[in-house]
């Protein structure tokens, strides 16, 4: 007798809370009616509290905050702005592994003894971000377990969407790819407030983002502005709510 394996819906990967229709109500123009979760914690207030070892500075869009190589020896917190991860293989060849929001986390690996960096992190849009020198930050952790505990989650979480953008990767098409990239950037489906409105980012950044050319990025951009997903102004590029329905579609 032959077991049948359930098949499991690879093109709807999210990350949590999973977009459906059942938790995202379409309301004109792409306001979303995802509930936020209550942060009941600021994890940036310890930060601003450290005496010493923390440094901030603003980022033009596309600058280097550190290369692959490079000392592995502090942690980032973006406090505005968006962030790249990529990494460059022997051949030269380069991907993009992590597109991180305000809020995020990143360099990390450091507390764990990692040496050098073995990625590249770059300011997606013009960005502030907070530098924690290694030894502070674990410092931090040793004092506050409030703040370890809540710095453990954002890790686990991330973690989790960075395995969906995997899963997405390796099974969607790459016009779904762009779709479910989109809803990320306007924060649809996740646990803060959406923000319809993504500010200007070049084709040629999309298509790295999800593996793809320029070319296929224009064609699926014009496709959805003509199926009303989304729309173009001055500040940048609207999404509607019902691009959803790009990454629920099998």
């Amino acid at each position: 007798m032959t077991s049948t394996v359930p098949r499991i819906p690879l093109g709807r990967a999210f990350p949590l809370p999973p977009i459906s229709h059942r938790n995202l109500k379409v309301v004109p123009r792409g306001i979303s009616a995802v509930p936020a979760q209550e942060n009941t914690f600021d994890l940036q207030s310890p930060l601003n509290m450290l005496p010493s070892g923390r440094t901030r500075r603003d980022y033009l869009a596309s600058e280097s905050i550190f290369s692959q190589g490079d000392p592995a020896n502090a942690v980032f917190y973006i406090q505005s702005g968006k962030v790249k991860l990529t990494v460059v293989s022997m051949s030269g060849k380069e991907a993009v592994i992590a597109h991180l929001p305000a809020g995020s986390f990143f360099g990390e690996a450091s507390l764990a003894g990692q040496p050098v960096r073995i990625s590249s992190a770059s300011s997606l849009t013009p960005a502030t971000i907070v530098r924690i020198d290694k030894t502070v930050m674990q410092d931090l952790l040793q004092r506050q377990p409030k703040f370890a505990e809540q710095f453990l989650a954002h890790l686990l979480a991330r973690n989790v969407r960075m395995e969906a953008d995997l899963v997405d990767h390796l099974f969607n098409s790459s016009e779904k790819r762009l779709a479910r990239l989109l809803m990320l950037m306007a924060n649809f489906g996740q646990d803060t407030k959406p923000i319809p409105v993504i500010a200007k980012i070049s084709q040629e950044t999309l298509a790295e983002m999800i593996g793809t050319t320029r070319s296929r990025v224009s064609f699926f951009l014009n496709r959805f502005r003509d199926l009303g997903y989304i729309d173009y102004d001055g500040g940048g590029m609207l999404i509607d709510s019902s691009l959803v329905n790009v990454v629920l579609n099998d």
